[in-house]
């Protein structure tokens, strides 16, 4: 399984439910990474989307813990362990988790690769990410140059996992 992220210097993912900072570059990135796949999310994040509803052209999944909780045009599950049955269908390179924290968290021990997108500034912040530099399990494989929007400077950077076969 994959993740896909943005982060600033401290790992910081968002504040007040939305996202730290929208760089158009980042979301086309998105876009191509997620399209045509299988996404994994929380209900809080999905309700950050444009009207409330799953994204276009991808296979939604949402992970939460309300038994009575569905979503037109997409699935629902309510455990880690339902999450992982269901996605025993797909091609686990073809999932990817776009959060929030909680998601991110319980979800990470289960995923190989990292796509982070990291942000070179410092915002004001409610909800984190794991710090990959900082876990022994993880290795920058791939990086891009660093790029600008306005004065934001950022890059895109693949961690993998160490030491498991994916």
């Amino acid at each position: 399984m994959n993740i896909i992220v943005a982060v600033d210097k401290n790992w910081a993912i968002g504040n007040h439910d939305q996202l730290l900072v929208r760089i158009p570059n980042d979301h086309k990135h998105f876009r191509e990474e997620t399209t045509g796949k299988v996404v994994v999310l929380g209900r809080r994040t999905l309700q950050t989307f444009p009207q409330g509803l799953p994204l276009k052209n991808r296979t939604n999944i949402i992970l939460s813990r309300n038994e009575e909780y569905q979503v037109k045009d997409a699935t629902v599950v309510h455990s880690v362990e339902a999450l992982l049955q269901e996605i025993r269908q797909y091609d686990t390179t073809d999932v990817y988790v776009i959060g929030g924290e909680s998601i991110y968290r319980q979800l990470l021990p289960y995923c190989d690769v990292a796509h982070v997108t990291k942000i070179d500034h410092a915002y004001e912040a409610d909800t984190y990410f794991p710090n990959l530099d900082a876990d022994p399990d993880w290795k920058v494989e791939e990086d891009s140059e660093e790029q600008t929007y306005f004065d934001i400077a950022y890059q895109f950077v693949k961690y993998v996992r160490v030491g498991r076969d994916s």
